[in-house]
């Protein structure tokens, strides 16, 4: 005898526990029901379908072989970004063009033209300069910090945007900053005592190891017939020559012994690429501010914070 709630239904019938329809479907007398969807999903799910339709009419959307479909609004995020940058470059085109035709030892004199030269500074800094000198521009042991008030080339604003723009000994710009210590032990000027003697003398000069020792006495003779050409009877370097001062605390390749050893016996030529071509001028007079702006700036006294070293500190 057949049931009679599923006559006419197609073997489908009511359930009786949940009162819902079944689909005529049974596994092993477990029975699927024909359960509606919610109302409000249904809806979404056609309002998406209708929003996909639309996008593939109004924007790019389907594939082709040399391209996309344009879409009715010939909408792309490449051109809405070019033309945001174009809004941008316009809007800083009278900054730019006022940093460039003012000298940039007058830049401090204007505060609201300083203000944008630190700011598009500190973008660029970020961008070219960080990777070596770290984010805060602390810098690390063979790049020099540019927040002390330790200069190798000068720390005036015309003096950074020179070492900026030529770079430190690098190949094929002839104005570059070049200074050539030599390598004592390696290029055998020195024995290994007697470099041992002028490590003791020039920590001696920053107060790391006592002067009165018998090593750091024997090294400041030695160290006046080899170093005082460039680094000066006292220690306080010349900056004419790109010698560093060994008289203070800051070392660009570390003051502790095997340190200064290591920078006697094998001299340091640390590069540092030329801007100029790599970067326009305003940039590099915008990043000359920036630097100088960190906390030991040269040369002008009442500059929003003063500035910082950029090239080589510290090396014996």
């Amino acid at each position: 005898m057949s049931d009679p709630l599923s006559e006419g239904t197609g073997g489908r019938r009511i359930d009786e526990a949940t009162g819902t329809e079944t689909m005529g479907h049974e596994w092993d007398g477990i029975e699927e029901l024909n359960t509606p969807l919610p109302r409000w999903w249904v809806i979404l799910f056609y309002a998406c379908i209708l929003f996909a339709i639309g996008y593939v009419i109004l924007y790019p959307a389907i594939p082709l072989r040399h391209g996309s479909t344009p879409g009715l609004l010939h909408w792309t995020s490449r051109g809405a970004f070019t033309r945001e940058m174009a809004a941008a470059q316009a809007a800083r085109r009278p900054v730019l063009h006022a940093l460039a035709v003012t000298p940039i030892d007058a830049v401090p004199q204007n505060p609201a033209l300083m203000r944008e030269a630190i700011a598009g500074g500190r973008a660029a800094f970020k961008v070219n300069c960080a990777p070596c000198h770290g984010a805060g521009a602390a810098g690390s042991i063979g790049y020099p910090n540019l927040n002390d008030d330790d200069w190798l080339w000068g720390g005036t604003l015309d003096a950074i945007q020179t070492t900026i723009t030529h770079g430190i000994r690098y190949p094929g710009d002839d104005q570059t900053r070049m200074s050539m210590m030599p390598s004592f032990g390696a290029d055998k000027i020195l024995t290994d005592n007697q470099i041992a003697d002028v490590a003791s003398h020039v920590r001696s000069l920053s107060g790391l190891e006592p002067r009165a020792s018998a090593a750091a006495h024997r090294g400041a003779a030695i160290f006046a017939a080899n170093c005082v050409v460039c680094h000066g009877a006292d220690g306080h370097g010349n900056r004419a020559v790109g010698a560093p001062n060994l008289a203070d605390h800051i070392w660009l390749y570390g003051g502790a012994r095997a340190q200064v050893i290591g920078s006697i016996t094998n001299a340091h030529h640390g590069v540092m690429p030329a801007w100029a071509g790599r970067l326009d001028p305003v940039t590099i007079k915008m990043l000359a501010i920036y630097v100088h702006s960190l906390g030991g700036g040269e040369g002008f006294a009442a500059a929003a914070p003063a500035g910082a070293g950029t090239a080589g500190h510290g090396q014996p």
